[in-house]
């Protein structure tokens, strides 16, 4: 599975990118690619004070809707607002442009509960 290095995601498969106290926050290709066409995205607003594996948004496809669980705790500083009018984005660069929110992250301690790029490629294995 392509998982860029450098970032923690979650048993749920979302993915952060720390930079900082920042946390870019999406979900992973494994993620879009079992949801199938992205037709909506929920985004969060921002100031929203989010805690980890707390909910953040939604995410709707031509298959189902799911939330998208927010991997660490903070305050949301910016949202992908190029997601209302153009969803798809999720399904073509899910770690570029398919983004989601910014987080102000709270305690950088909580990547302790996440995955790092090879410990999710090696959780990917276990779910074919």
């Amino acid at each position: 599975m392509n998982v860029p290095d450098g970032l923690f995601c979650t048993k749920e498969h979302e993915w952060v990118k720390i930079d900082g106290n920042e946390g870019t926050v999406g979900i992973t290709d494994y993620a879009q690619g079992s949801l199938g066409d992205i037709t909506f995205v929920e985004l969060p607003a921002v100031g929203f004070e989010v805690e980890q594996f707390g909910v953040l948004g939604e995410i709707e496809s031509i298959k189902a809707a799911s939330e998208i669980y927010a991997p660490l705790s903070g305050k949301v500083t910016a949202v992908n607002e190029s997601l209302r009018d153009a969803p798809e984005a999720v399904n073509q660069s899910p770690y570029d442009e398919g983004w989601i929110a910014v987080i102000e992250v709270r305690d950088m301690s909580e990547t302790n509960q996440l995955m790092n790029s090879q410990d999710y490629r090696v959780y990917l294995e276990g779910l074919a």
